[in-house]
């Protein structure tokens, strides 16, 4: 009989300290070191995996530059996964930046230049017949899936196959806070082109050097991909990363129902957004139902965001139609109207009423400054990519109209932001009610300091995977995403008090992570998304289901 709590392997030798999953480096023991070959490998002294966090943290810290520290944790995560998210955990608050928002914006850019080791799968369109023998190359279980086709990479626009960055670092958090098993996660990039004329002249972009394909054949590719992924791993959760505005909700309304799916950027941002947004209404004393809320950005996130909190206000007692009437979304077009033609599906859903709005916003030409100063909406929120937008006009308009104006500047990365902390901060003298996309320090106004929520996807997505897995959904709806909402919202401080913070601090990122998965297992069981279970059944699932980056003993499999 082998012990229960030993991992047991075949390798040994430099093919167990080249395989990443298994690699203990210097923690192997003298007998494990012994049984696995691995003596004369390793330098003599035998570590713990505190000792090696300490030693790997020095590391890092001595990097000089933010991508250097990008490509420390991106080896480390090669050769070592165990301590690679050992670290993360000991140190997320500093170390988040870097693996994800905004450090991984320069890694996508430069993907092909820093590539060393495989890691996730390429789909590239010419290879596309051969599908299900490359997901077959995969011989394990896979239970999350974040894919991508890098036409629209953070606010970078088209970064070919240097969208898999972003693949890696979502996984990498969903390990690190949300549990899951790094050896049933997978990164996948669908290489359908890219028309980035930098990266078709670059010769050493790895990608396929091809304009992208027109649309009719990018969405048969992508339902070939969808099919053989059912077909191999049909229980997957499916999380769609960084596509298009034209791409991300078609894909999302033809799949959500067929295969256990989300869009990151449209529900996972507008449930953290609409989260924060909760948070600061509490903060100023405000009810979210009596709000307006203008939007600089009707693309597929800001449109996302918006239908997210119109749920909101639909389930505290306003009637779809009042909710949608509170909203006014604003493109590099103007206000979207009725008057307007060629508008997205989404965005019809969202428009004014040209016969009730003031005359000065009935003509094409009313934009962001025009709506402040005649709606005078309670919140703007940015999600435009375009970096200066929120100025300090429409800044002081908000500050006049409203004692504590709610000004959310959600662009990442930073250099995309539309307007800075600090620059809102002061034109509205430490009055307004700020969260970021990207991260930024505390603010410094008149000797008090203003800590800055960013809206980061990680509050959310997480608990969605660790929800999924622990309870079986077949499905995300909409419910369960409102109750992912709910949950955030109440475990922020400023619910306990005013002058609190929007959100969480990242020291209780997982405690808050374990609850949205409770509470969205819950919705998931009464939607009957997933067997029904009671709170106590799910809550010993979550907890059986949470990996925990630590070193087991190791022996060799016993034929």
């Amino acid at each position: 009989m082998q012990p229960v709590d030993h991992t047991y392997t075949a390798l040994n030798g430099r093919l167990l300290l080249e395989n990443s999953l298994l690699n203990k480096g210097t923690a192997f023991t003298h007998e494990e070191r012994t049984e696995l070959d691995l003596h004369g490998l390793l330098p003599p002294r035998i570590e713990t995996l505190e000792e090696q966090c300490h030693r790997a943290y020095k590391s890092f810290s001595i990097k000089p530059t933010p991508i250097l520290k990008h490509i420390y944790l991106r080896a480390l995560q090669d050769t070592n996964e165990t301590l690679f998210y050992a670290l993360l955990q000991r140190h997320l608050q500093e170390v988040l930046p870097i693996i994800y928002t905004p450090v991984v914006g320069q890694a996508c850019q430069r993907f092909s230049d820093l590539y060393r080791r495989p890691r996730g799968l390429f789909i590239a369109y010419p290879d596309r017949e051969h599908m299900d023998a490359m997901l077959a190359n995969f011989r394990r279980n896979v239970e999350v899936i974040v894919v991508t086709d890098g036409e629209r990479v953070l606010g970078l626009g088209d970064q070919g196959i240097g969208g898999m960055g972003i693949c890696i670092g979502k996984l990498s958090l969903y390990s690190a806070v949300g549990g899951v098993t790094p050896n049933l996660t997978l990164p996948i990039t669908l290489d359908c082109g890219t028309n980035n004329q930098e990266l078709l002249d670059d010769p050493n972009y790895l990608g396929w050097r091809h304009n992208r394909i027109d649309d009719d054949a990018y969405y048969e590719f992508v339902d070939m991909f969808i099919q053989a992924v059912k077909r191999r791993w049909p229980n997957v959760l499916l999380q769609f990363e960084d596509f298009a505005i034209h791409h991300a909700t078609p894909l999302l309304e033809k799949y959500r129902d067929e295969i256990c799916s989300f869009n990151d950027d449209i529900q996972g941002t507008a449930a953290v957004a609409a989260g924060t947004l909760l948070s600061a209404a509490q903060s100023i004393g405000k009810s979210i139902t009596d709000m307006r809320v203008a939007f600089l950005g009707a693309g597929s996130s800001g449109c996302g965001i918006a239908e997210q909190i119109i749920r909101l206000m639909v389930n505290r007692g306003l009637s779809d139609e009042e909710a949608r009437s509170r909203f006014y979304m604003v493109d590099r077009h103007g206000l979207l109207t009725d008057n307007m033609t060629e508008l997205h599906t989404f965005q019809q859903k969202l428009v004014q009423q040209s016969a009730s709005l003031p005359d000065a916003l009935q003509n094409q030409s009313a934009f962001l400054k025009d709506v402040v100063e005649h709606i005078k909406p309670d919140v703007i929120i940015g999600v435009s990519g375009q970096p200066g937008l929120f100025t300090q006009e429409i800044v002081e308009m908000m500050a006049r109209n409203h004692e504590r104006p709610i000004i959310f500047a959600l662009s990442n990365p930073i250099s995309q932001v539309e307007a800075t902390p600090e620059d809102i901060i002061h034109w509205t003298e430490g009055r307004a009610v700020v969260a970021t996309g990207s991260p930024f320090a505390p603010v410094e106004y008149n000797g008090r300091q203003y800590p800055i929520a960013q809206c980061n996807n990680i509050y959310i997505f997480p608990g969605l995977g660790l929800s999924v897995m622990a309870s079986g959904a077949t499905r995300i709806s909409d419910g369960m995403l409102d109750k992912a909402v709910e949950t955030l919202a109440k475990a922020a401080p400023s619910a306990m008090d005013p002058n609190g913070a929007l959100l969480p601090s990242m020291e209780n990122i997982q405690q808050v992570t374990r609850d949205i998965a409770l509470y969205v297992a819950m919705q998931s069981g009464a939607e009957g998304l997933s067997p029904e279970l009671s709170e106590e059944e799910l809550k010993n699932r979550i907890q059986a289901r949470f990996w925990e980056p630590t070193y087991r003993r190791m022996a060799r499999t016993v034929v």
